[in-house]
């Protein structure tokens, strides 16, 4: 789904100056005080954030269940049950809910992650209950046709065909999360196993749509030209009617400890080889203390924040390397991986890959960041902070993944306080700390022939979209 980055990585926005920063900051007001927060009867979360800039507004429905919550056997199910969402209920028939969205001259889709499933909607702000009707509709009434998913699941065989099988760098990045966690739900893609894509049954999905799709497991954000107290008179009257259900009990999925760095190699026919490594880090949900993960973010930009960063510019611009890049989940629900990853140039042996990147991390150890250098970055992200509330759907997004993975909503608003707290020391603590080969897995992409792969960068942020 785009965005795919959200918080978790910083911006590619470039600042060359830090007069620049105090513009913004005066005009970042937090966001979280103008939030109206409402809990219906039946547990339904209603988060309602006014901005009068534009009639328009964005519905969105945040479900508390994603891949990292399917048990063996069933992977991907959550992906192929958000496909099944729009296949009709006792009021609408299969894709007549989109028919509708379109007719109003607004826009919807859906998006699984390892953490969440969500449903949203764009248009006119004098639209929302006619959103809200049939989006609460799809809470209560979905219809799970034979037909209409063995029709669906040919087309998630063919999304796993085109984005996964025919994609080198995908299988690769499914390859590191399988071989770096043993025990956490992140070892399986969002997609799912191609062996469970082919076994589900009706009776999976309708387990699923039961144990999950219940009022008291979701948060509704609306964002938009909208009052509060109309937005939740609406919520009561359409969502308010759905009975809570009791949802299973979460069963633990902590992750083992590791205890020694882990290689793993992917022989098959691909245009170019690749080398990834994941580091085991803590997230914002599960870090002791919250500025670890802060500073792990600030880490993120120093690699690979912007075209000045240190792997573009002291490694692909200088000629060692082809492309490089970093990227850290600081929403993850649970322990999560850092990412450091390399395209080598014509001839060049993934050994000598590996061995740069490994000098970057070790200079982060060793080196403290300069001074300028970390400014730039926090420029970044107060620009990147100021110009996503631009976007409703931006607004909405951070409420609903805050809000989702565990994490108090008013926590947005502290992201940009928190990377700015971040120190020279925190920078280099963390990347001691956690950059050690006991957390590392390495895995290596070597093409045995050339063939039509098309080498697509991998997925980040572990995100299945419908549309």
């Amino acid at each position: 789904m785009q965005p795919r980055r959200y918080l978790a990585a910083l911006l590619p926005v470039v600042l060359s100056s830090l007069a620049l920063i105090a513009a913004p900051m005066a005009a970042a007001d937090k966001a979280s005080d103008a939030v109206h927060e409402t809990t219906l009867d039946n547990g339904l979360k209603v988060l309602v954030l006014p901005d009068e800039r534009a009639p328009v507004v964005t519905h969105q429905i945040w479900y508390k269940v994603g891949s990292v919550d399917e048990p063996g056997g069933i992977t991907g199910i959550a992906h192929m049950f958000e496909h099944m969402m729009f296949k009709g209920t006792e009021n609408l028939g299969p894709g007549e809910f989109s028919d509708i969205i379109a007719r109003l001259g607004g826009e919807e889709n859906a998006f699984t992650g390892r953490d969440f499933t969500g449903y949203y909607q764009t248009l006119s702000a004098d639209e929302l209950e006619t959103v809200m009707r049939w989006e609460a509709d799809r809470m209560a009434n979905l219809e799970i046709d034979p037909e209409e998913f063995a029709r669906e699941k040919e087309v998630v065989k063919e999304e796993w065909r085109s984005r996964v099988r025919d994609n080198p760098n995908a299988r690769l990045n499914q390859l590191l999360y399988a071989t770096a966690f043993t025990s956490s739900g992140y070892h399986h893609p969002v997609i799912g196993w191609k062996t469970d894509i082919d076994a589900y049954t009706v009776e999976d999905l309708q387990r699923w749509y039961r144990e999950h799709y219940a009022p008291n497991n979701a948060t509704l954000i609306v964002v938009g030209d909208v009052e509060p107290e109309a937005v939740v008179e609406l919520a009561e009257r359409h969502y308010g009617t759905i009975e809570r259900r009791d949802l299973p009990p979460a069963k633990p999925r902590e992750e083992m400890e590791q205890h020694g760095l882990k290689r793993a190699n992917l022989s098959i026919p691909a245009k170019l080889p690749h080398v990834t490594m994941g580091y085991k880090v803590p997230s914002l949900v599960t870090a002791e203390e919250s500025r670890t993960a802060y500073a792990l973010a600030v880490v993120s930009g120093i690699l690979a924040g912007d075209s000045g960063a240190r792997l573009n510019n002291d490694l692909v611009r200088a000629g060692k390397l082809s492309a490089a890049s970093a990227g850290y989940n600081l929403n993850a629900r649970e322990t999560t991986l850092f990412t450091v990853d390399a395209t080598p140039r014509d001839g060049q042996s993934l050994d000598e890959v590996e061995r740069l990147l490994r000098d970057q991390i070790e200079r982060l150890k060793s080196e403290p960041v300069g001074t300028d250098e970390l400014e730039r970055i926090k420029a970044q992200v107060v620009a990147s902070d100021v110009y996503e509330r631009d976007s409703l759907f931006y607004q909405g997004m951070k409420l609903g993944m805050y809000e989702t993975v565990g994490l108090d909503y008013r926590l947005a608003d502290r992201f940009v306080e928190g990377v700015r707290a971040v120190t020279i020391e925190d920078v280099q603590a963390v990347a001691r700390e956690y950059f050690q080969d006991d957390g590392l897995t390495i895995a290596t992409l070597q093409p045995t022939s050339s063939d039509e792969s098309t080498d697509l960068p991998s997925p980040t942020g572990g995100i299945e979209r419908v549309h």
